[in-house]
C-alpha cells in the first residue's frame, strides 16, 4: 500500500514543486477542479511526524508563495469531497448555533426579524449568521468561501483548518472565524 502527502488547492495552471527538493511528485487537476500537487512517502507516518512533515510543507509552501492550501496525508487513492444539497447539511451535522441570551431568539435587521445564533446558507458567502455586536447592534456575518466543500470529515483536513484559522482562540461571536472554526 502507497502512502502519500497531497497538497490541495483551488485550480492552479503552473502549480509546481521544486524538483531539488521534491524530485518525484505527481501534479493533477480533479473534475471539482482542484489542483493536487502528490507526492509519495517511503512508509506511513505516526501522527507526529505527519504533523511535523505537514507543518514543514506548509512552511515550504508559504516561502513558494501559495496561500490557500490543505494538506492530506494519507494511503487513500482519491480524494473524498463532500457535497450537500437543501438540508442535508443540516440533516448530517445538525443545527449548529448557540445564543448566550436564550430570552432573546429574535431581534430586528433592516427591518425584517431576524434569529439570532442561527447559522444559515448564505447570499454573499456560504453560511451567514445574525448576532449582536459588542454595542448591542444586530450584525450580520457572512462566512465561507461558497465554491468550497466543507471536508471535515477527513481529520488531516480538520487539523490543518483549525491550525491555519486558529480555531483553538476563535474570537469573538460577532467575527466570521469564530462561526467558520464551529463549523470545522
Amino acid at each position: 500500500m502507497q502512502h502519500f502527502v497531497r497538497i490541495v488547492m483551488e485550480k492552479q495552471e503552473n502549480a509546481k514543486l521544486n524538483e531539488s527538493v521534491f524530485p518525484i511528485y505527481e501534479s493533477y487537476t480533479t473534475e471539482q477542479d482542484v489542483t493536487v500537487l502528490q507526492i509519495p512517502l517511503p512508509k506511513e507516518l505516526s501522527e507526529d511526524e505527519s504533523n511535523e512533515y505537514a507543518e514543514h510543507l506548509a512552511n515550504y509552501m508559504f516561502e513558494e508563495g501559495y496561500e490557500d492550501f490543505d494538506i492530506v496525508i494519507g494511503e487513500e487513492d482519491n480524494i473524498v469531497e463532500e457535497t450537500y444539497d437543501g438540508n442535508e447539511f443540516f440533516e448530517q451535522y445538525g443545527v449548529m448555533w448557540f445564543n448566550e441570551d436564550d430570552d432573546l431568539d429574535e431581534a430586528e435587521y433592516q427591518g425584517r426579524k431576524v434569529k439570532l445564533g442561527k447559522p444559515m446558507r448564505g447570499d454573499v458567502k456560504k453560511f451567514k449568521v445574525y448576532v449582536k455586536n459588542p454595542k448591542g447592534n444586530v450584525v450580520k456575518v457572512n462566512f465561507g468561501d461558497p465554491n468550497m466543500k466543507i471536508k471535515k470529515s477527513n481529520p488531516a483536513r480538520r487539523r490543518s483548518f483549525r491550525a491555519r484559522h486558529n480555531c483553538d482562540n476563535p474570537g469573538p461571536r460577532h467575527k466570521a472565524r469564530y462561526w467558520s472554526c464551529r463549523k470545522w
